[in-house]
């Protein structure tokens, strides 16, 4: 394995996972040139197919095959159908976990074949990255574990409701055409007309529920906008926005707790004499809101300046958390990361890891191995005023007032 596969791995690794498909995609677009990709990771129940760039109607039924059909250790590239029309791909299966994983890379119609040299390459990255994908799910956190299971639960749910409502649509039509006491002029007709019904009451309910249920990104940060310009009216603090350049929709309780949950950070940080300018951005990835907040004061905001009692109630409502980054003499950037997907409640909310985030599992691992604050923030690229913000944190949701305590909770948990 040569150092580049190495480095990749490295800097994937280190990702959440739900940011792990984009990185791969980063690290193999030169040796495996490709304008889209996607996964079918078996382990994960929470969101076991995943897919990134431009092709549309990529769905899990048409990687479930090339999954099946797959030699672990032997890419396989050739023509399959993607997004409903037939697409050059390489198609990387892996054993690393039980059930096999498989990573998908849609090139370009007339792409040269790729050399044996670069498709050993992605396959080695793909079984490392894989082989760290089971280490999660075998040695889940037990807050991960019920958010997953919860997960698996949700979606079963929704597939069971879609299939009775298919089955009552199917069952009508089939009975018309079944039968005999109908000609087959108006069985045809009856037919057509119950099954355009059937169509046209799917769609009017999709669009119901997206009208009530979601807000169009761009739309909810304008209404954002509108609430904070009049704070900086007649203030000689200047106020920059930066809209998310998405049009994407956001559920409709995530886009008013981050409206809410910056006004108020906006509040604290106005609080500062030496503030003079104020940016406040939200910006979509394909998980996750990062609502924003930075300014230009001295970087001596910490923790338990915000009194960030609501807000953080908010964030643990949706499964979200706060990250802070003071630097003296250049500012603070408060950011709120809430998850887009639906939250899940935890299976055992008795447990105390439960209501930990993703980063601050990391930084109690961190902990529990005795690191201090500065080693913490060399390992996970963060700033030591991060690290500290995490702690604090941290030690408030477990309920202890030391460290020490927390690192016992966490090795009980292991």
């Amino acid at each position: 394995m040569d150092a580049f596969t190495l480095t990749a791995a490295y800097e994937i690794l280190r990702q959440p996972l739900g940011e792990i498909l984009p990185k791969v995609s980063a690290a193999l677009a030169t040796v495996v040139p490709h304008v889209d990709a996607a996964e079918l990771s078996t382990h994960c129940a929470h969101s076991p197919f995943k897919a990134i760039g431009g092709t549309e109607g990529l769905a899990t039924s048409e990687l479930e095959p090339l999954l099946t059909a797959g030699v672990p250790g032997t890419p396989w590239q050739g023509v399959a159908t993607v997004g409903g029309r037939e697409r050059e791909i390489v198609a990387v299966t892996s054993h690393a976990t039980r059930r096999g994983a498989l990573l998908v890379l849609v090139r370009e119609d007339g792409a040269a074949p790729v050399g044996a040299a670069e498709l050993a390459v992605a396959q080695a990255l793909w079984d490392l990255v894989t082989s760290h994908f089971d280490r999660f799910a075998t040695e889940a956190m037990p807050g991960a574990l019920a958010r997953s299971r919860a997960a698996a639960d949700t979606r079963a749910r929704v597939i069971a409701d879609l299939t009775a409502s298919h089955t009552a649509a199917l069952s009508g039509v089939l009975g018309v055409l079944r039968s005999r006491a109908l000609d087959d002029t108006t069985a045809r007709a009856t037919a057509t007309d119950l099954a355009a019904t059937a169509l046209i009451e799917m769609r009017a309910a999709q669009r119901r529920d997206r009208a009530l249920a979601e807000e169009p990104a761009q739309e909810a940060f304008e209404r954002l906008a509108g609430e904070l310009r009049p704070l900086l009216r007649h203030s000689p603090v200047r106020l920059d926005l930066g809209a998310p350049d998405s049009t994407r929709s956001l559920a409709a309780d995530v886009a008013h707790s981050a409206r809410a949950i910056v006004r108020s950070l906006l509040l604290v940080v106005l609080e500062q004499d030496s503030v003079r300018r104020v940016h406040v951005g939200w910006q979509l990835t394909e998980h996750e809101l990062r609502a924003s907040v930075r300014d230009d004061g001295a970087g001596a905001l910490a923790p338990c300046d915000l009194g960030a009692g609501t807000i953080r109630d908010r964030l643990d409502v949706l499964g979200g958390r706060l990250d802070m980054d003071a630097v003296p003499g250049w500012g603070t950037t408060i950011t709120a990361v809430l998850p887009l997907a639906t939250p899940e409640a935890p299976a055992d909310a008795a447990h105390p890891l439960t209501g930990l985030g993703e980063r601050e599992v990391e930084v109690l691992g961190h902990l529990a191995l005795g690191h201090r604050n500065r080693r913490i923030a060399e390992e996970l690229h963060i700033s030591e005023s991060t690290v500290k913000f995490h702690v604090a944190n941290i030690l408030d949701k477990l309920g202890v007032g030391s460290r020490g305590e927390a690192a016992a909770l966490f090795h009980a948990a292991a």
